[in-house]
């Protein structure tokens, strides 16, 4: 009874029925125009790559078969042959009624996939993009005795087949009418057709015409044999003009068999921001995949462009990009070994061009040596830096100087570099992108060497002290200053160095600058955030101004008896030394120069009165 009852409560088990997907085919046209390709021009690459596969099957079986594929565009239509491996009645219901299949899975055929330049079965459905009604006759050359026949389809999704007589087909292959749609005529105006047509199939392998006008240009300018190096060098850089518009400094073969691979990169004559993505021309088995492939190189190598052609690559979706896989992070590093064997070259056999070349992208190759020594070792001589000797290489500074020092900023480099130079202080200016990383690394490739980073308490160190009475007799002058100076949270500190004209160093560090930052937030803070400020408080030490005992200027403002003057001259010398080395100023570093400025005029103006007041006594008595 249980188990009869535990039965009856099943659900039933009957199997349901299946339904099939409907599609708007005008909705689909609609997706792939404004979020799949990126331009309507896709259409011809379509076309072609549609006409070149359909060769390449027929060639497969058939290998002396014609391989001719002919373009003619007319006032808003455009008619495309080939001699192809052609389609039977049930191939066009089976293939271009269906979204999604492609010949290219048909029986046979699978074995020769890597053939064909389409990995995706969206065929004619491009076209849709600048076309109304799409009409194909087709002739199977495999089935000799089959009749040609007709597909007419157009954008609401209806189509229509028929079989005609043998005289609309004599010969085995394909014919694609394209009639365009409203606005989008243009897109089937015959320059436009033949300009799209060489731009995407310039290098495919059969030959292709639009009405008598050539498309293909092979063999590729890489693969070309020229009289000598230099016409071959000219050659190139003709192609890079015409390609991308500029003429190169160099050009870099690249040819990475292994991955198919055959090309060539330009290297730009001006230099550009390691940020901005570069972008290069890929062709796949011939045919333009994208203008603006991002990924193929490494970051570092973004002072070059490339063309190439590959068999290798995977395309995605829309046939405009490169599919991130391990094949591409190979031929990426592949690639990057290339141009990394041309710099090493250039400097064991051609210091001009390498001099030429590292003129305008030094930063590129710098990025290249940060995480390569071997290249940070070839490049000691040839990488240029600035350093108080001058323009230099870290070799040559490494070979003057026992220890080398550097600044991790500019603001830092500018402030002691004249100092520093006078007391004979070597400094290396680390402020710039890769430099400071770069002098950190050099005893990893050159054993020996001492860098230190230069802070403000190395460089006090290395300025004179001054005599111990002389510095005494000044302890009131020093006392006032200082006392000025605290709001500023900024040390006095007398020494005496050269240059002699040079009346009052500012000295800081990060960890000086940070405590200032974090001093002004507490002020600037609520009872509970300026607690836990405080709570925050550096033992840093608090920047300095160094003050020159050699200057005469500085030795008349100790002379100064009055002590509201001593403390305008002393923020006057602490606003000039800050403007000096050109650091950013704080509001408070601001008002200190509003206020010293006026100070020195009221001081002026008042002195004038006062002589000006006493000679007119005289002149009255």
């Amino acid at each position: 009874m249980d188990s009869q009852t535990s039965k009856s409560s099943q659900p039933s088990q009957s199997p349901q029925p299946s339904h099939t997907f409907q599609v708007d085919l005008r909705g689909l046209v609609d997706l792939l125009s404004h979020h799949l390709y990126s331009s309507p021009k896709v259409y011809l690459r379509e076309l072609l790559q549609n006409a070149v596969d359909a060769i390449t099957a027929r060639r497969a079986e058939q290998p002396g078969a014609p391989a001719r594929v002919r373009l003619y565009a007319e006032a808003g239509s455009l008619r495309v042959e080939d001699t192809g491996v052609g389609l039977t009645e049930a191939d066009v219901h089976s293939l271009l009624a269906t979204i999604g299949r492609s010949s290219k899975r048909a029986e046979g055929l699978e074995a020769a996939r890597s053939d064909f330049l389409g990995q995706f079965g969206i065929g004619l459905l491009a076209c849709f993009v600048v076309a109304e009604r799409i009409r194909v006759v087709s002739r199977s050359a495999r089935t000799p005795d089959a009749a040609p026949v007709e597909w007419t389809a157009s954008d609401d999704g209806s189509y229509t087949v028929r079989t005609l007589g043998p005289e609309a087909r004599p010969e085995p292959g394909t014919t694609v009418h394209l009639v365009a749609r409203a606005g989008a005529g243009e897109w089937l105006a015959p320059e436009r057709v033949l300009t799209l047509a060489r731009d995407f199939g310039s290098l495919l392998p059969y030959d292709v015409r639009v009405g008598e006008e050539a498309v293909t240009d092979l063999p590729a300018p890489w693969d070309r044999s020229y009289v000598s190096p230099a016409g071959r060098r000219v050659a190139l850089a003709r192609h890079c003009h015409e390609l991308f518009g500029f003429t190169p400094l160099d050009s870099i073969e690249l040819d990475v068999p292994l991955a198919g691979i055959r090309g060539v990169a330009y290297v730009l004559p001006s230099a550009v921001s390691p940020a901005q993505r570069a972008t290069h021309r890929v062709h796949l088995k011939g045919m333009l995949l994208t203008e603006r492939a991002e990924q193929l190189l490494p970051d570092w190598a973004f002072f070059v462009r490339c063309v190439l052609d590959t068999d290798s690559l995977r395309p995605t979706a829309s046939r405009e990009s490169l599919y991130e896989d391990e094949t591409l992070a190979a031929v990426r590093e592949a690639l990057g070994e290339r141009i990394r064997s041309w710099l090493t070259g250039l400097a064991a056999g051609d210091p001009e061009r390498l001099a030429a070349f590292l003129s305008v992208h030094h930063l590129g190759v710098k990025s290249l040596a940060r995480h390569d020594k071997d290249m940070l070792r070839t490049m000691l001589p040839w990488l240029p830096f600035e350093t108080t000797d001058g323009r230099l290489s870290l070799e040559e500074f490494a070979q003057r100087h026992a220890v080398v020092h550097f600044t991790r900023t500019v603001e830092e480099y500018r402030q002691v570099a004249p100092i520093a130079s006078a007391q004979g202080v070597g400094v290396i200016n680390g402020g710039y992108t890769y430099d400071s990383e770069l002098v950190e690394a050099l005893p990893s490739v050159r054993p020996g060497t001492v860098v230190a980073e230069l802070d403000a308490d190395t460089v006090t160190a290395h300025l004179d002290a001054v005599d111990p009475v002389e510095e005494l007799a000044l302890s009131g002058f020093l006392a006032a200053a200082r006392a000025k100076l605290d709001a500023v949270q900024c040390d006095i500190v007398l020494r005496a160095f050269h240059p002699i004209s040079v009346p009052a160093l500012h000295l800081d560090d990060r960890s000086a600058r940070h405590e200032q930052a974090r001093a002004e937030a507490e002020e600037r803070a609520d009872d509970l955030w300026a607690g836990i400020l405080g709570s925050l408080r550096g033992s840093a030490p608090r920047a300095r101004l160094v003050l020159n005992h050699l200057n005469p200027l500085v030795r008349r403002i100790g002379s100064l008896g009055d002590a509201e003057l001593i403390g305008t001259a002393i923020e006057s010398l602490y606003g000039q030394a800050l403007l000096m080395a050109q650091r950013p100023l704080r509001p408070a570093d601001t008002a200190l120069l509003n206020r010293a400025f006026i100070g020195l005029l009221e001081w002026a103006t008042h002195g004038e009165s006062a002589h000006g007041g006493s000679a007119h006594g005289e002149d009255g008595r």
